[in-house]
């Protein structure tokens, strides 16, 4: 069977087209700086590696052109959108409505949209994602795997947040948790390399969104996004962790509405407002150039995970190893050198040589006597979201 998974992140599309249960990849690709005038296309094939920059401001623009180069005569690798059974999307935000995989319905959409206000980056573009695909390809099973699932067991002293007991027991105001298919993908990957059943590992999930968890035993036991993907971490143009009297503030004494105050923290604010640039390649160029907005923010990002990484450290009474992954985590030796730096209290001691080699595949990078084991795993969302697809249907 051939599922065709659709990851729409905030600013970038990843696809695989995937047979399974065979887990064989027939192609896979992603659009990356999605708004931008020069948006970025990947397409590789067993025999083909393409790349084109163009103008791609949508992401149904980028969908389109998805589906076009899989069903071109030349380039693409089904003959048909018969061919494709099955497309398994990623859907950021499900609430304590959707705790499994789930095939699409027109309820289980209606839901997806419910959730907006909460993942506005993200819930829009993944019920895009859906339409779209619904509109290629008619047959196909559509199917939903939510972020929030994997955060289920996080407990309720954990994911409670101290407001009026009314809020949670009504309106179900919680933490709920994202980049949940990343974080498990990496954290079992993790325990299977090391050889642990039991197991204390801190994932560290680094793209244009940004999130940690804490997983004891192969469950979330507490995440760094929350209520909806905007708290925690500094990430591409959301601010993350923000004193919630700043939001007062800038209603009462600053004259700015409600809708300008979520746009300037989800849309304006991290790097994004700290630099002038959201992409983590762009700014790293300009900090080598000595810009010194860069050189901060940078080392801001790293101080907020770290932070991160010593409170996990203490919820967890331990820690047997850290993992990067996403774009970020996988790609920048920087920011893995900033976060790993002064933390030897904790076992934690990078090995500055195996750190700066470009990583290909799953790389071991702590020092040889370090008590904590230091990971690069490439996440690998899209096998995942194929296999609990693939679960469903079957």
């Amino acid at each position: 069977m051939n599922i065709l998974v659709i990851n729409s992140g905030s600013s970038s599309i990843k696809f695989q087209l995937i047979e399974v249960p065979s887990e064989k990849l027939i192609c896979s690709g992603i659009v990356e700086r999605i708004g931008h005038k020069n948006a970025v296309l990947k397409y590789k094939t067993d025999t083909l590696d393409l790349e084109e920059i163009g103008e791609i401001y949508t992401h149904k623009e980028g969908l389109k052109k998805i589906v076009a180069l899989l069903l071109d005569s030349e380039k693409g690798v089904v003959n048909n959108t018969e061919d494709i059974k099955v497309v398994g999307h990623r859907v950021v935000h499900g609430g304590n409505l959707f705790s499994d995989t789930t095939e699409v319905t027109l309820s289980v959409k209606n839901k997806i949209k419910e959730y907006d206000a909460l993942a506005p980056l993200h819930n829009p573009n993944n019920l895009q994602g859906i339409i779209v695909a619904e509109q290629l390809f008619p047959n196909a099973k559509q199917v939903a795997v939510f972020d929030t699932a994997f955060h289920q067991t996080i407990p309720e002293k954990a994911k409670r947040y101290a407001i009026p007991n009314s809020f949670y027991e009504d309106h179900n105001i919680q933490l709920y948790g994202f980049h949940g298919t990343s974080h498990k993908y990496v954290s079992e990957q993790a325990n299977k390399f090391l050889g642990l059943e039991k197991s204390k590992i801190i994932t560290i999930h680094l793209g244009n969104g940004c999130s940690m968890t804490a997983i004891l035993d192969g469950k979330s036991i507490d995440h760094s996004l929350g209520f909806a993907p905007a708290n925690g971490l500094i990430m591409g143009t959301r601010s993350g962790d923000i004193d919630h009297s700043i939001i007062s503030y800038l209603v009462e004494k600053l004259d700015y509405s409600l809708d300008e105050v979520k746009n300037l923290l989800t849309k304006e604010s991290g790097m994004l407002g700290l630099t002038g640039y959201s992409d983590l390649r762009d700014i790293e160029r300009e900090a080598q150039n000595g810009n010194r907005n860069c050189l901060l923010a940078l080392e801001m990002n790293a101080y907020r995970i770290r932070k991160y990484i010593g409170a996990y450290v203490a919820v967890m009474n331990g820690l047997d190893a850290i993992v990067f992954t996403a774009g970020i985590g996988e790609n920048s030796s920087l920011i893995r050198k900033l976060v790993c730096s002064d933390l030897d209290y904790f076992g934690i001691s990078l090995d500055q040589e195996k750190n700066e080699q470009k990583v290909k595949g799953l790389q071991l990078l702590n020092t040889l006597n370090a008590k904590v084991s230091i990971l690069v795993i490439p996440t690998n969302e899209e096998l995942e979201i194929a296999k609990q697809a693939y679960t469903l249907v079957n």
